[in-house]
């Protein structure tokens, strides 16, 4: 007996409901699209990886298109605004601050644990009403068609063939999805290990976020609510071990030695959760009647929490021009959205890798120009009105959402 067919030959098929899979499904439903959702783990905020312990620091731009597909609403009361940002290296004198009071708007962005935002996707989702959702389940192949894609899917209940006009790669940073289409990706170890872990400072944190650089990598500092905050600590792959066997007074004592004292005192840390970093791109963004979203399209070095953000704008770009056409897979279609990504993405990468680059370089003759960089976005205008534009996520030719401002 042969598993059942989806009916639905003219939807769209998005493989992976992590936190972009799961909006870019709530964004074609908001939109009238039929589509549907294929995720490994069960639907609960404890079985997903990627609804973990991290903080995620969400630019204005996020905040806005979530609130645009409706998710916000359900995650607000758990993020704490950034209203200042502060970026330094350690034992250099320049460094740059961005307030958000000075560029209009009442925050440049939010922070908000991994956890309570996917109980948000978790909650909107719930409401969705032309949306098919399989999970647990398993995609075991995939198959080309003329128009389109079918794919066989192992689920709880059996095999089931699901026919699409288009696929969508949101699986992540080893994605199936991209293998299957044969797209190669470009890989860089950076070998170095990040470690995440809430502190309470001495001194409030006022809404501040903080990015300090040194030899050994960027460690961060994210406002919190209840005056905690959000550690990140990147430490070399080699050390990784030892760090993670440190007992609590050791680790403080190290974020401590790292960060400085511009918070004072750091106490009472949470639970350590490593995660080793790498760089992956995809070398293009579509395949026939396929396109790749999220860390399945590239993987960010964590500097400057862009992970998230940049995949965000991969989904909401690609739903808003989806809902306008009558062929979601249709070629033309998909070189649109990825010639609308390539400021975007290229920037952001380039952006990231080049500051854990040069940022963290051990070279003294590097110094001075690394401080009067700093100084000249800190002193400069339209040098910090980009800076501040790019960091809030509004970079090349955004998602109408994102731009929509919040009521």
């Amino acid at each position: 007996m042969n598993p059942p067919t989806s009916p639905a030959g003219d939807g769209v098929l998005i493989v992976g409901g992590g936190l972009v899979g799961a909006s870019l499904a709530i964004a074609l439903d908001a939109a009238g699209i039929k589509a549907t959702l294929v995720e490994a783990a069960a639907p609960r905020i404890d079985a997903q990886p990627s609804y973990d312990e991290r903080n995620l620091a969400l630019a204005r731009a996020t905040v806005n298109g979530l609130a645009a597909i409706g998710v916000w609403p359900h995650a607000a009361a758990q993020a704490t605004a950034i209203r200042h940002i502060h970026v330094s290296r350690a034992g250099e004198f320049g460094s740059a601050r961005i307030d958000a009071a000075k560029h209009g708007v009442d925050a440049l962005g939010w922070t908000l644990p991994a956890r309570e935002l996917g109980a948000a996707l978790l909650r909107r989702l719930d409401t969705c009403t032309r949306l098919t959702r399989l999970a647990p389940a398993k995609l075991e192949s995939l198959e080309a068609q003329p128009q389109g894609w079918r794919a066989r899917i192992r689920t709880a209940d059996g095999e089931c063939v699901i026919d699409a006009a288009l696929l969508v790669g949101a699986d992540g940073t080893e994605s199936f999805v991209r293998s299957q289409l044969g797209i190669e990706a470009v890989r860089y170890d950076y070998e170095q290990t990040l470690f995440v872990a809430t502190v309470t400072p001495e001194r409030a944190h006022a809404n501040r976020a903080f990015e300090r650089f040194s030899d050994e990598g960027p460690v961060a500092l994210l406002p919190l609510a209840e005056g905690r905050c959000g550690l990140v600590l990147t430490v070399p792959a080699e050390a990784a071990d030892e760090v993670a066997a440190l007992d609590d007074a050791g680790f403080l004592a190290l974020a401590q030695q790292r960060f400085g004292w511009r918070l004072g005192r750091l106490s009472r840390p949470g639970k350590r959760h490593p995660y080793a970093i790498h760089r992956v791109a995809a070398q293009r963004l579509t395949g026939p009647r396929a396109v790749l979203v999220g860390n399945a399209a590239q993987t960010v070095h964590p500097i400057g929490a862009q992970g998230f953000n940049l995949g965000l704008r991969d989904a909401l770009t690609l739903a808003e021009l989806v809902a306008a056409a009558d062929d979601p897979g249709a070629p033309e279609l998909l070189e649109r959205h990825a010639a609308r990504r390539v400021p975007d993405r290229e920037g952001t990468m380039a952006m990231s890798h080049g500051l854990v680059r040069l940022a963290c370089l051990e070279r003294p003759a590097l110094a001075p120009l690394r401080s009067l960089a700093l100084l000249a976005h800190d002193r400069l205008a339209p040098l910090q009105d980009r800076l501040a534009r790019h960091g809030m996520g509004f970079r090349g030719e955004p998602p109408r959402a994102v731009l929509e401002r919040l009521p």
